[in-house]
């Protein structure tokens, strides 16, 4: 076994007093134990609230269920987005309940305009959208005036904060005043360019981030736009709210923009040496950003609207005599400022890239050089300029006119269309003074360039008005007409190009463009007038073409452009023919003319104006006499009344037909006829077109109005001769049935019946008293008539042939009975009282007719005829 050991003795434990705690590095002491707990808990008391106070019905809530007043009071809250969600609180309460806004704006203005200086960008900008999208937009109605002037005491305010950012927003903010209330601009702007001066002139704050210092030069661009410039922006300005509202007078006007021209100067000269901050930059190898050309471009706008008032004002107060106050000073004659425009800014001409760039930087540099070149136009006038920087200008237009910018570089792309076609329309003003003052070589580049431009805009373009603009200008100066460019050799090449292009571009208008066709026909009334249209015979078929409509089917006819034109225009057009007649109003022409006045929905006004044209340039010797009767008859035989054929007039109603419009041209052509000379000498001219007329059986609406015409011109006894007799004889009865089918015999005793039965039997009264032949022989017929159809109904067995002819013999009986009743066709009448009397027994026979075709109906209609008829047989003394 083994043997234990001994057990060792077991040591005592020592007492430890303070046990000692390691402490890592960094860490935080544990609080003592015996330390006070200080920290006090409570729960919250909930009252219950008044009924009263928590009772919202009625009132207008936002999302989050605040009252407008509740969430105003918000706007004023420390904390920044407290604050920012109360603006968007309202945007949406007044989204929801616009009538908040109308009712409450002043008040709603009044608290939110504290946020303009809001130390928090997030709450700016959420003030400035709050604004920009409902504030604003809805009270473009009301009067802005009090809500500005409560606004802009703030907006000055902040413009002349410490902070940078509060101050941008400031002018941001006014931006957007001016664009809803333009005015505002008028009512502060020495106080408003000031601040602008004061801030353009800190740029350096902005050198990394162009973006700020652009929303000062977009604000600035903006507000001199608004400067009148020119008459047509002041005449812009009064039609819509313009910018001197209360002011309209021109000398008003300049007075109170006096103060603004001297400001105006500081402005250009600190904008210019903000220009020439840029300059490293636009000759970079890389080009500018999309920022800096924003900047440039802002910059180049601020100083030619500056520079466009000055001059305007200039011109404006030598116009009316008025003393030149001190600031009230050409600015570009100015000797501080006149330096700096001709060397540092137009000397910079042209901006070009020394690398080949990107398509977009490659537009970036065309536009700013479009609006140099506009600067430059403006100035030419007034100052001389180095003759190597005017031709780098001319070059610069020459090429925009032809379209050739970046074209010579293969790796460019062109300018964009709507780019160049919006520079065009700011360089082609000032097109015509360049021609007529350049020498004969720029002269002629210019006018070839500009005859490309003409050629190769489109009709529905704006180039299209531009041009024709041009084209008035130079051939026209100054407006003009006893001055004509055309002894310049130089003009006078290009001027038949101009001039035969127009009739085209009238038909290419068409009536979508009405004020470039307008203007076409003011330009063309004016060459006209002073004999300058030197026609080709492209340009008469065009003009053919302008008035000639084109038939869709058949009957169916279709207005020319001119048919379809405003009244001013087609007033213009019609001064225009008049002109154009003198040498050129052919038959063709006439023709298309004849069309045209055919077309149903021709005002009958331009139709009667048609006919005086015509007539007065036939009294004028422009137009021969056959070819002016065969338009007066043709145009008065082929009017169409009713708009479906085979149709009376008398069937539709009035306001379906042209009854009156033919009433009207009948009565005017018989004027026109009765003046051209001995009555009986005219219709010994017409009397063959007449009768031709005649014997095409016209509607007899148009019968009625050919009859009135040869009544107008015969005389008592009648002069027309045999064959005319025997085609009267022969139309007359069935016109004469045709009057009573069309209004029925109920209405005999109406004056409306009498009336209009009167219109159409005049002229055949009048015939019948100045030829007794001419009334025999139509009482033969109109009994031969009866005798036939008395007959008819004795062999026919059909009812409904019965009938027709039954009603027939009605009509003829009704036509004797109307002649009747007249006292003088009585007389006249009277002499053929045999062939009445046949009339009446043919009527007696009917009555105890055996014909099966013959009811009780119609036998006791032809009693009643017969005995009216008799009564009035007996009345007549032979």
């Amino acid at each position: 076994m083994v043997r234990s050991k001994a057990p060792g003795k077991k040591q005592q434990k020592k007492g430890i007093d303070f046990k000692k705690i390691k402490r890592k590095l960094g860490r935080k002491l544990p609080p003592p134990k015996n330390a006070t707990n200080t920290e006090i808990k409570s729960q919250a008391i909930v009252l219950p609230e008044q009924s009263v106070g928590a009772d919202k019905s009625g009132f207008a809530t936002s999302k989050k269920g605040l009252t407008l007043d509740e969430l105003l009071k918000q706007t004023s809250h420390h904390n920044a987005k407290v604050r920012k969600n109360a603006l968007h609180g309202i945007k949406d309460l007044l989204e929801h309940n616009p009538a908040e806004l109308q009712s409450l704006k002043y008040a709603i203005v009044d608290k939110l305009r504290e946020r303009l200086s809001d130390d928090d960008k997030s709450v700016r900008d959420t003030f400035y959208l709050l604004f920009d999208s409902k504030i604003f937009p809805s009270c473009l109605e009301d009067n802005q005036g009090p809500m500005v002037s409560r606004l802009m005491p703030y907006i000055f305010k902040a413009m002349a904060e410490s902070s940078v950012e509060v101050r941008l927003m400031a002018f941001k903010f006014f931006h957007l005043v001016v664009k809803h209330y333009p005015p505002t601009f008028s009512l502060y702007a020495d106080k408003i360019l000031e601040n602008y001066k004061d801030i353009i002139q800190k740029n350096h704050f902005y050198v990394q981030d162009r973006s700020k210092l652009n929303v000062a030069l977009s604000g600035l661009a903006h507000c001199l736009s608004l400067l009148p410039c020119d008459e047509s922006d002041t005449e812009s300005h009064k039609e819509n709210e313009p910018l001197l509202a209360y002011e309209q007078d021109a000398a008003n006007e300049s007075a109170r923009f006096a103060h603004v021209s001297g400001r105006l100067k500081e402005i250009v000269g600190v904008l210019i040496n903000c220009f020439q901050d840029f300059i490293p930059l636009i000759h970079t190898p890389g080009g500018f950003d999309e920022k800096s050309f924003s900047c440039l471009h802002h910059i180049l706008c601020s100083i030619g609207h500056a520079i466009k008032f000055s001059i305007r004002m200039h011109v404006q107060r030598q116009a009316m005599w008025l003393p030149a106050a001190e600031d009230v000073t050409l600015m570009i004659l100015d000797q501080d400022i006149a330096p700096l425009i001709s060397k540092k800014l137009l000397g910079s001409f042209p901006l070009n890239p020394e690398n080949n760039l990107s398509g977009k930087v490659d537009e970036r540099y065309f536009i700013l050089n479009s609006v140099l070149t506009e600067i430059f136009l403006e100035v030419s006038d007034w100052s001389h300029l180095h003759t190597d920087l005017c031709n780098r200008f001319l070059v610069f237009i020459e090429n925009t006119l032809l379209d050739k910018i970046s074209r010579s570089d293969r790796q460019r792309k062109p300018i964009p269309k709507p780019i160049h076609e919006k520079t065009l329309l700011a360089l082609l003003p000032s097109v015509p003074k360049l021609i007529l003052r350049m020498d004969s070589d720029w002269r002629d580049n210019l006018l070839q360039a500009f005859t490309s431009t003409f050629n190769d805009c489109k009709p529905e373009s704006p180039l299209t008005l531009a041009c024709i603009s041009v084209v008035r200008n130079v051939i026209i100066p100054n407006g003009d007409i006893h001055y004509l460019s055309e002894s310049d050799p130089t003009v006078n090449n290009y001027l038949g190009v101009w001039v035969n292009k127009l009739p085209s571009l009238l038909n290419q208008l068409g009536d979508n463009h009405p004020l470039s066709s307008q203007a076409v026909l003011k330009l063309l009334l004016d060459l006209g007038r002073v004999g300058c249209l030197n026609a080709s015979p492209t340009f008469e078929e065009d003009i053919i073409k302008f008035f000639n409509p084109c038939s869709q089917g058949e009957g169916d006819v279709s207005g020319g452009a001119f048919a379809r034109l405003p009244r001013e225009a087609q007033d213009l057009a019609l001064a225009f023919l008049y002109y154009f007649s003198i040498n050129n109003f052919s038959s063709p022409l006439l023709e298309s003319i004849v069309s045209c006045c055919l077309y149903p929905q021709l005002e009958p006004a331009v139709l009667c104006r048609i006919v005086e044209v015509v007539h007065d340039a036939y009294s004028a010797g422009y137009i021969q006499i056959t070819d002016h009767f065969s338009f007066l008859t043709t145009l008065v035989a082929r009017f169409k009344v009713v708009p479906e054929e085979g149709q009376f007039s008398m069937e539709c109603k009035e306001q379906e037909t042209h009854r009156g419009t033919l009433k009207a041209l009948t009565e005017l052509v018989c004027l026109r006829l009765s003046k051209m000379g001995d009555g009986s000498l005219v219709l010994q001219i017409l009397e063959k077109v007449l009768l031709e007329q005649i014997n095409l059986r016209p509607v007899f609406d148009n019968g009625c109005a050919i009859l009135r015409i040869i009544c107008t011109l015969d005389s008592k006894p009648t002069s027309l001769s045999e064959s005319s007799i025997t085609t009267l004889s022969e139309y007359l009865p069935g016109y004469l049935i045709d009057i009573v089918k069309c209004v029925p015999e109920d209405k005999e005793n109406s004056s409306l019946y009498i009336q209009t039965c009167l219109y159409y039997l005049i002229p055949c009264y009048f015939m019948f008293e100045r030829s007794s032949k001419l009334t025999e022989e139509v009482l033969k017929r109109m009994q031969s008539i009866v005798s036939e159809n008395t007959k008819a109904l004795e062999s026919v067995q059909d009812r409904e042939s019965g009938r027709n002819s039954l009603n027939l013999i009605q009509c003829v009986v009704s036509v004797v009975l109307l002649m009747h009743n007249d006292v003088k066709v009585r007389k006249i009448i009277s002499s053929s009282k045999s062939e009445i009397d046949l009339i009446l027994q043919d009527v007696i026979s009917l009555q105890s007719s055996g014909s099966t075709s013959l009811t009780v109906e119609g036998k006791h209609m032809m009693k009643m005829a017969g005995e009216r008829l008799k009564i009035a047989s007996n009345s007549l003394v032979t």
